[in-house]
Parts: structure tokens; sequence; C-alpha cells
């Protein structure tokens, strides 16, 4: 398959994660190695531009009184192996153009007004510009249709599009040193195929620097000046292609986006199971029908992974307000009567009424209760004397926020504690059927079920404890948990500067949905059901992905291999 047959059939292999992207590297990758447009052996050679342009930059160098920059043509071993096309060479950066410096600026210096002064932020994606009133040698500043190349933190060339502007220190501006030899155009499309490997070769651990003797050493593939205005054609016109490419395959996703909003939103607004306008049957069947619509439709819905995260939301948002499973008052103890049994364990009124805002209404038999209300212990673990030099290769497990996830407990990067320090800590100890939930950080929120069998372990002060006060009642608070309507309060309540957290006495405030307790059984084995379903649909789509990676990936090379 040749390119132009890449690009016809692009369509097929589209649905690969960053499809786009890779095909935008493919072309460049073409370009830089001869292999876009046809040689033309009439062009002048590349070695002949060279002449002129060493001339130039001798002249040059002699008018700025500059020292000569010491050329070094060390290619990498990619570079070695790849043989240029007739009429091509190999030329150090520096051969070709001033790889010149901006200014560094203090805070004084920085106004409110004058010449704007470009960060690299400001050509990524910072709209804030700082100015300066400082009058600077020539050099300083970059014109419309400059070459610069943004070198810290972020990295990547760019042409310069306007107005003029002082350009900051961790921007070079390449300056060309005979444009009537090199196409400006065709240096910024092999700096673009080369920009990973150049930050790849930086140094520094926090923000990653590229130093400019490195930079000036970069070994270019240089053609023919003619085909090199080719080339840069064929690129921009490819790369126009990728836009519409990319536009058409956002404009679908954003369709099936649509269908899956508007066919979970219909799912979701669906009458309940139990209205009382009308009988259990009949109410059930437009939830039914929606529910039996979108899951039929699921596997052509569903295309990327926001889409099942959306299905998980919906079916635990039906659970928690009665809409997932019929209502049977006729077999059913209310719930009233769960609350009442909590209430004798507790010693404290676990039905709230109407001391809760009904934030939905509750289907016949459901009661209101709080998180403090139904539980008999609440609150989050501690930090062990000495904190870190408390762990153990061995002990007593220490569960730590990362080890907390919504399908359970992850061990692999698990601390411990001695048995003495266990048992100081006696307060914070797990049992099984606890909920552990997390209370701090970007994992707030998510929420694991302890299992019902023998555990010792204890948790750290990130982590908080939930034990339902009833085991029956721990797997539906589990879901309840996960659900969005708790997950918003969880969010809603943080409290604390710099890392939010969710302190006991908010969490008990909490309000909790309670049905039936056979309901709640009923509701955990459809939630378990139909969130297997959604496994499934997970690990289809990534193994469609990750086939669709592979085509894509396959392609491209078996291309690149028949113009070689």
């Amino acid at each position: 398959m040749n390119p132009a047959q890449l690009l016809e059939h692009f369509d097929r292999i589209s649905e690969a994660p960053d499809a786009v992207v890779h095909l935008r590297r493919f072309i460049l990758d073409l370009a830089v190695r001869g292999k876009l447009v046809e040689q033309n052996p009439n062009d002048e050679p590349a070695a002949e531009l060279l002449k002129r342009i060493q001339a130039k930059k001798d002249a040059r160098n002699i008018k700025e009184k500059s020292k000569p920059t010491k050329s070094d043509e060390k290619k990498t071993k990619a570079e070695r192996e790849l043989t240029l096309p007739n009429g091509w060479t190999w030329v150090p950066l520096a051969d070709l153009t001033a790889v010149l410096n901006g200014r560094a600026y203090s805070k004084n210096e920085l106004l409110e007004e004058g010449t704007p002064v470009l960060r690299v932020g400001n050509l990524f994606t910072s709209n804030h510009w700082y100015y300066s009133n400082l009058m600077l040698e020539d050099d300083k500043y970059c014109n419309h249709g400059d070459l610069l190349f943004a070198w810290s933190a972020s990295f990547g060339p760019f042409i310069w599009p306007g107005p003029k502007v002082i350009y900051h220190y961790h921007i070079w501006k390449l300056s060309l040193h005979s444009e009537q030899d090199l196409n400006k155009n065709y240096l910024h499309k092999f700096l673009l195929h080369k920009t990973q490997e150049i930050k790849d070769s930086g140094h520094g651990v926090s923000m990653i620097h590229m130093t400019k003797e490195k930079m000036e050493k970069v070994v270019v593939p240089l053609p023919p000046f003619a085909e090199q205005h080719r080339i840069v054609a064929k690129v921009e016109e490819l790369m126009a292609l990728c836009d519409q490419l990319e536009a058409a395959k956002n404009e679908r996703e954003a369709r099936r986006d649509r269908l899956v909003a508007a066919s979970l939103h219909r799912i979701d607004t669906a009458p309940a199971a139990a209205d009382k306008a009308a009988t259990a049957a009949q109410s059930a069947t437009p939830l039914r029908d929606a529910a039996r619509f979108h899951l039929g439709h699921l596997p052509r819905l569903t295309t990327r992974p926001e889409h099942i995260k959306q299905l998980r939301q919906t079916i635990l948002n039906l659970a928690v307000r009665g809409r997932l499973v019929p209502q049977d008052p006729n077999n059913d103890e209310p719930a009233a009567e769960l609350l009442k049994q909590i209430s004798a364990i507790t010693g404290q009124q676990a039905i709230v009424g109407g001391k809760v805002e009904n934030l939905f209404t509750l289907p016949s038999g459901w009661e209101w209760s709080r998180v403090g209300l139904i539980t008999t212990k609440t609150g989050s673990g501690s930090t062990p004397r000495g904190g870190k030099s408390a762990y153990q290769k061995a002990g007593v497990p220490f569960l730590r926020s990362q080890n907390v996830y919504n399908d359970g407990l992850r061990l692999n990067d698990v601390a411990y504690i001695d048995q003495d320090t266990h048992t100081r800590m006696r307060g914070t100890a797990i049992e099984p059927g606890d909920l552990l939930l997390n209370i701090t950080g970007g994992s707030i929120g998510r929420c694991c079920l302890i299992p019902y069998r023998p555990i010792e372990a204890n948790i750290s002060q990130h982590v908080a404890i939930i034990r339902p006060a009833v085991a029956g009642l721990r797997d539906f608070m589990h879901k309840v948990v996960l659900s969005p309507f708790f997950q918003s309060f969880v969010i809603d309540e943080q409290t604390g500067a710099g890392r939010g957290g969710l302190p006991k006495n908010r969490m008990d405030q909490i309000p909790v949905p309670i049905p039936p307790l056979a309901e709640q059984h009923r509701i955990v084995a459809k939630v378990n059901e139909l969130m297997a379903l959604c496994d499934q649909l997970e690990a289809q789509l990534t193994a469609a992905q990750t086939d669709s990676r592979r085509l894509l990936e396959t392609v491209l090379h078996e291309s690149l291999a028949k113009v070689a």
C-alpha cells in the first residue's frame, strides 16, 4: 500500500487512538527521508547550496564579529542507517542557521504596556502577555515569518505570525544564513519531525531543557532547493487532508456522543417502575423499552471509554432512585422496619423524613436517612507514630488512598506496620464488610467494600471507614457511595486549602435513600449484572482499539517499506 492508498483507505483504521497524529508523523517521516515527492535529477544538488550558504555564514560572522560555530556532523544511529536520495546531504543546523538566544527578564522589567514579551506559554496555550519598554539589540526581537524553537518544558518549532515581539530566553530564533538557498518552511517541517527526539536529548527533572550547543549539532537532511519547495507543498496538502480527516472523525464522535447522551437521558427519565399513576407492569414498560434500545445498540454506540463511564453512572443513578428494578410492596418489608432495627442498634433515630431535603421523590416503601444515622462507625484513620519511618517490609497492611479502588483493594503498593503500632491504632482497624472511602486528594470519592472474610489491616488519615449498622445494608451502601448522587456531596463538601478533604461531621450528614432490604438485594444483583456487561464492553473496546492501532502501525510500516 503506497501513501496515496493509505490516505484513501484511512477511514478503515481511523478508529485507532491518535490515528491522525500517527498519520501526521508518518507524512513528516516520509518528507525528511525524501520519500514523499519524486526527485528531479536536473535539480541543483544540495552540496552546491551549502557552498553559497557557507559563504554567507562566513560573511555574517565577520560583519557581526561572531565566533564561527563549530560544525559537527555527528548523526544518530538511525540517521547513519538512513540513505539519503541523490542530491541530498547531511548538514549540522549551525551551518544553516544562527541559533539566537532570547532574553531573561526580572519581575520589574515586565510591565503592563510596551512591546509584547513572547514566552513559551504564549506559543502553546497561554493568552496572558507581559510587556517591556526596554530598548534591545535587533536580534532580541522577532517579526512576522521568523522561525522560532521553544526549548524549555514545552518544545516545538513555530513560524511566528506577528506582530513584532521580544522573545524570551527559553525560545531560540533560528536566523537562516541564506533564505535564497534554504526554504524556511522545509526546516520547520523537519523540526516538527525532530521535536520529540530533541526533547528526549534534553536534561532536567521537573523541567526539561535543551542546550544551544546540542541544538546546533542537530543534523538536517538537506534536499535540493527546488525539492524543498515541492516537499513543503506536498506536506501542507497532506496536512490539510489530515485536518479534514480529524474534523470528520470529531464530527462522527460528536454525533455518537449526542446519541449516547440522548439514549441515556431517555433511560434516566423514563417513568419509574413504581409510578403510582399506573400499574407496575405498565409503568415499567418505558424504562424497559429505553434500556433495551440502548443495550441493543451499545456495541455501535460505545466507541470511547467515556461512553462506558456514562453508562455506569446512569445505572447507579437509576439504582439509588428506585428505577432499576420493580418494587414489590405486597411482599417487601418497608425500609422503615429496617431503620427501626438500626435505631435499636445505634440508639438514634435513623428515619429523618421531612428533615432532609428531598432531592428526588422516593418510591413507596423507601425512606431517607443519613450516613451517620445508619452506621456504627465513620471517620478517617491516622498517621502512625514516626510517619513513613514506621513502615515495615512485612506485618499488618496499612491501607492508603492508592490501595482503595471502586472494584476492591489493590495491594501491589501496600505499606505495612508492626503489630504494636496496629494495636495502638486499634480504633481505625478495619472489619470485614467495611466500606473504605478516599476523602482527600485526586482520588477523593473512590470507595471499596472490604470482603466478608477475616482481615487484619489499618487505614491512613486519607481514608475513612463507613461501617453500616446491619450487614445486609453494606452492599447497597457501596452502590450508593459510588453513585453520582452521593459523589456530588463528596465533591461539594470538600474543605481545606490546597488539598480538599471530606471531614467526618460533613460525611455523616450526607443523605442516603434506603429501600426495603429485599429490594436492596435485587438492586445490587441487577447493578452487578449490568456492570459485568459494562466490563465486557470495556474489554471489547480495548481489544478493538488495540487491533486498530496494530493495523495502523502495520499499514504505516508497510507503506514506508514500499516507498523506501
